[in-house]
């Protein structure tokens, strides 16, 4: 089959196939960039409720820019690496100053904001303004190992050199908007992970591992990093009814998120030793153990955790002596979700909501 009748079967694929995204309605520059940086590490389904929300409060680029750093980080709790939502508020004051508000057409003007690489510039290029920029993503690159039978670590230079070396060579002039989507589409709804849906494929006629019997060994991966397990605490702090939560540095993990204080166990301590430990060494106050909540755990990065959280009651009013953190706020549980959480604390707040009575006596 020659390039050119595959290539109009995934495109004629695509016409009939492809799933009514929101960003797709239109194309609007704004929406395809909002698009792409949420679906860096998010799948696509929860990305679509994401970016529905986003734009009921963040219609367009002037209303990123005017909000507070802390109102981003709320409407992106949940989707984590919290530094692309800082990054997409740097990028939307950059673009209200420099370029009227609008996402320039131009690579190299792409490329100068905050959080925008290749992949992004080239998708938003390719899609909002139908340049002819090839994109690769992860469902680009199992695609290609598939169809071209690529033998390497699909992460390896060698195989990424391949890869893109296809990519730029098999767009079709005049038509990347489809194009793009239609190999990223096919890769995540048919030339899936796992299983692929050979069934159900048009291109098994073309696809060397297909003919090969191997689809199951491509891509190849590169030997996986284990997770790290640890054991954290944290103390939901309560007085006159109001919980403690104190604000993340700006820099570092969870940068500019807010938390219960606690942190990790160490070695040969228990749990409410722990957390004893560490409200007087974030915060100086005294506090008294009431009781254990439930423990859960959740993972971040390279990290499956482990939570034990307590309710503590505070033995003397007095203001913190705030060492980790920037700020601090007394609370109802109601009123938590007006702030940004990490996921983990986040489900401590899910949990304390679900108990109802958990801060009485």
């Amino acid at each position: 089959m020659s390039t050119h009748e595959w290539r109009s079967l995934l495109l004629d694929w695509f016409a009939a196939e492809a799933r009514p995204l929101p960003w797709r309605r239109h194309y609007h520059p704004y929406q395809v960039w909002i698009s792409e940086i949420m679906l860096q590490q998010t799948q696509m389904e929860r990305g679509v409720l994401y970016f529905e929300r986003w734009l009921k409060r963040f219609p367009g680029v002037e209303s990123v820019a005017l909000a507070s750093e802390e109102e981003i980080l709320r409407f992106w709790e949940g989707l984590g690496y919290y530094s692309r939502a800082r990054n997409l508020q740097a990028s939307a004051r950059l673009l209200v100053r420099d370029f009227g508000g609008r996402l320039p057409e131009s690579l190299s003007a792409l490329l100068s904001l905050p959080g925008v690489g290749q992949y992004t510039a080239r998708a938003v290029l390719s899609i909002a303004f139908q340049q002819d920029y090839a994109v690769v993503d992860g469902n680009v690159e199992r695609l290609f190992a598939r169809l071209f039978a690529i033998d390497q670590p699909v992460k390896s230079s060698s195989a990424q050199a391949r890869i893109w070396g296809l990519a730029n060579v098999l767009l079709p002039s005049g038509q990347a908007r489809a194009w793009n989507q239609a190999l990223m589409e096919f890769g995540a709804v048919v030339c899936s992970r796992g299983t692929p849906r050979c069934d159900r494929c048009p291109l098994t006629v073309c696809c060397e591992s297909f003919r090969t019997g191997s689809t199951a060994k491509r891509p190849v991966r590169a030997a996986g990093k284990e997770r790290i397990e640890v054991s954290l605490v944290a103390a939901v702090i309560v007085a006159g009814g109001l919980v403690y939560v104190q604000q993340r540095p700006p820099s570092g993990l969870w940068a500019s998120l807010w938390e219960f204080p606690g942190g990790h166990l160490e070695v040969g301590e228990l749990p409410g030793e722990a957390v004893l430990r560490e409200v007087r060494e974030e915060t100086k106050f005294v506090v008294a153990l009431e009781r254990p909540l439930p423990i859960f755990t959740y993972t971040y990065t390279r990290y499956r955790a482990t939570l034990h959280p307590f309710l503590c009651r505070l033995s003397h009013p007095i203001e913190p002596v705030l060492h980790a953190a920037r700020a601090y706020r007394w609370l109802a549980v109601r009123d938590l979700d007006t702030l940004g959480f990490s996921s983990g604390h986040r489900q401590l707040i899910v949990e304390l909501k679900r108990r109802g009575g958990v801060l009485a006596p």
